[in-house]
């Protein structure tokens, strides 16, 4: 029986591809660089935002120096701006008002700074019972290293058997393997089926609600 669930954050909870790409963009112009269109950035994200202004960068640029110097203007053009346009995904809501109804417990790991994570979970979902959120912190790896899933599970009294991971690409995919856990590809977020099938995936849905039928047919 499945007791908790760890999801990913961004193109899986939400879609925050636009305020990204927007405050990425923002620095990018004000530093004289070539901006990206919209599809770019479903390819930057997935690894932390040190790595996303390290892809965004042009390669002659992509220096250890200028990848902080410009990481530290996007963290501050993004701490205004990444609610603009961030929003739950159709379904999402539904998904975790059953969950709490069914009792069970719901996490977030996310490679987004640990502070980003807590804010938009805070303020995007209110109403809903998240067990632990936990996003990148200077001290830790990001995924696909299993660490963030250690931290979230430390203490509690759960099988392997009892726990799903989701997510929306092979970075998600290969964390929750790494873990020893089943992971779970969903097909709205920034990735496509073949990655997900590629990096593995143990189930694939295509609406947050199939999780339901999942979890159901695991006992």
């Amino acid at each position: 029986m499945i007791k908790y669930i760890i999801f990913d954050l961004d193109g899986t909870l939400v879609n925050s591809i636009y305020d990204l790409a927007d405050s990425v963009n923002y620095v990018l112009r004000q530093n004289g660089y070539a901006e990206h269109p919209i599809d770019s950035y479903y390819y930057f994200v997935g690894n932390g935002t040190l790595k996303l202004i390290e892809r965004a960068l042009p390669e002659n640029k992509r220096t250890a120096n200028e990848i902080e110097r410009v990481h530290s203007q996007f963290a501050e053009r993004y701490s205004q701006n990444y609610l603009n346009k961030t929003v739950p995904y159709n379904g999402i809501k539904e998904l975790l008002a059953e969950l709490d109804r069914r009792k069970i417990k719901y996490a977030v790991a996310s490679n987004k700074t640990d502070v980003f994570t807590q804010e938009i979970i805070n303020d995007l979902f209110k109403n809903y019972q998240f067990d632990v959120i936990m996003g990148k912190r200077e001290e830790n790896p990001t995924k696909p290293d299993p660490k963030i899933i250690y931290d979230i599970l430390e203490g509690k009294n759960l099988t392997i058997n009892e726990i799903l991971v989701v997510g929306d690409s092979s970075v998600d995919i290969e964390t929750g393997h790494n873990a020893k856990l089943r992971a779970v590809g969903c097909l709205w977020g920034f990735r496509d089926k073949k990655e997900l099938i590629e990096s593995g995936a143990d189930f694939i849905i295509s609406h947050p609600i199939e999780l339901i039928e999942i979890i159901d047919n695991i006992k």
